[in-house]
């Protein structure tokens, strides 16, 4: 069923004005034209709304049972077509984000912070997990924008760069090498090193670069997340090869981020969403205020 809303509206505008002069003016439209709008809702109808001649304007019987409903009708449009175009200019509403751990826990709260004070009311609903679930959770609509690893190209999606991220030494401040300003990867023993699982984005990008410079890395204990990996760090339990991104020096007592080098080895973090898909209004602001002021490691 088709609603002809601009009759509906031209109808409340003549009862509540009582008059087709009034109401044309109020709608900006001649009186030709609010006319035959009046005549288009009635003939859909079937029924007289309106009975008028030269000299007045009244309400039928049918049009004074139906006038409260289409007053309620045209509000309600006008309500949500003005929420709409607020949301439009202003930014307002929510957005579904997919995140990596590491930017979740981290970095990405302070940045989440200054949307807040740009965007205030918005809401985000953060989806953390592996970069392979973040491009999913974009790809399938989950999340309007991700945040994640540089991963394998998909034609689907759009990948802006926002910062590489260096692989570190963590270890305890009682560590033999905590001293030092930098740590090769040839220093380091096997016997007390965690690394996360061959499964996540960041050990992929390790022995991959690692490889193309003969390099192979095993460890004594394996884990999946960052976040455990700096827990067994900070009980003493072992060093760690991990991201910048994932403590900054000072923020775990005890523990110290070193460079490594011989190579350098950098993760690229980048800002995912999809090709062919409009953003919404929340979600475009927070996409133009990460791209105007990058995120930092």
């Amino acid at each position: 069923m088709k609603i002809d809303f601009d009759g509906i509206q031209a109808f409340v505008a003549i009862a509540e004005l009582g008059g087709f002069s009034k109401a044309a003016e109020s709608l900006h439209l001649t009186q030709t034209a609010l006319t035959r709008r009046i005549q288009k809702l009635e003939s859909y109808l079937g029924l007289k709304l309106l009975d008028r001649t030269t000299r007045y304007v009244e309400l039928t019987a049918v049009g004074r049972e139906f006038l409260p409903q289409a007053r309620a009708m045209v509000l309600e449009v006008t309500r949500s077509i003005e929420g709409l175009k607020d949301m439009s200019r202003h930014s307002h509403g929510s957005f579904s984000l997919a995140c990596v751990p590491t930017m979740a826990a981290h970095i990405l709260p302070e940045f989440i912070s200054k949307y807040a004070e740009a965007c205030p009311g918005n809401r985000i609903r953060l989806l953390d997990g592996t970069s392979y679930e973040v491009r999913n959770a974009v790809l399938n609509n989950f999340a309007e924008l991700g945040i994640c690893i540089q991963g394998e190209h998909n034609a689907e999606l759009a990948e802006i760069p926002l910062f590489d991220d260096r692989l570190m030494f963590f270890c305890r401040d009682s560590h033999p090498f905590s001293r030092k300003e930098s740590v090769t990867w040839a220093d380091m023993s096997q016997a007390d090193l965690i690394v996360v699982s061959n499964m996540t984005a960041t050990r992929v990008v390790m022995d991959y670069q690692l490889a193309k410079k003969g390099i192979r890395l095993s460890g004594a204990y394996e884990v999946q997340h960052h976040a455990t990996a700096i827990s067994l760090v900070a009980a003493g339990v072992g060093c760690a090869i991990l991201p910048a991104s994932t403590l900054e020096e000072g923020d775990r007592q005890g523990v110290r981020r070193i460079p490594l080098v011989g190579p350098v080895v950098k993760r690229k973090v980048v800002l995912t969403r999809r090709k062919k898909s409009s953003l919404s209004p929340a979600a475009s602001a927070f996409f133009d205020l990460l791209k105007g002021s990058p995120l930092k490691v």
